[in-house]
């Protein structure tokens, strides 16, 4: 998928393969019927709306704002990667921020939060160089190194 199209999802998320037991109930659903054929939403639309309201108002300090924006930056920089992260995914990131922050049941984000999301959050957005492909290197391992490199700010730093 051309790299345009990569950096309008939100998040990457690896599933991984159903453990034996787990992939044998998933047969088992299809046995009589399509178990898909019964879907019900979970949530209405305009309660969803709401819910990314909400998210919106989660608080979140200058200091943080900056580093999400200097993490994302540094992957424009980094010696392994060709095309680094987007300002969308620096939006991205302090979205997925925000809600993180909501579903974990605070009114503010951490720096913490945004750790956990930067690797689900950049490294599909990203290209690496050949030579860094060919070493092995991730993108994943690009971002974490990133993330681990960066000065995480310090509370009440606005």
């Amino acid at each position: 998928m051309p790299e345009a199209q990569l950096d309008r999802f939100l998040l990457k998320v690896k599933l991984g393969y159903p453990s034996e037991d787990e992939e044998g109930a998933i047969l088992s659903r299809f046995q009589q019927e399509n178990p898909l054929d019964n879907l019900t939403s979970v949530v209405e639309a305009a309660e969803l709306l709401e819910l990314q309201k909400l998210c919106r108002q989660v608080y979140i300090e200058d200091s943080i704002r900056n580093y999400v924006t200097a993490i994302t930056r540094a992957t424009r920089n980094h010696q392994g990667v060709e095309l680094g992260a987007s300002p969308r995914a620096s939006l991205s990131l302090y979205l997925a921020s925000q809600a993180l922050a909501a579903i974990r049941g605070r009114s503010y984000v951490m720096p913490d939060d945004v750790k956990y999301l930067a690797v689900p959050t950049l490294a599909h957005r990203l290209i690496a160089k050949t030579e860094a492909r060919l070493r092995g290197h991730s993108l994943e391992s690009i971002v974490r190194e990133i993330v681990s490199t960066v000065p995480v700010p310090v509370e009440g730093t606005t």
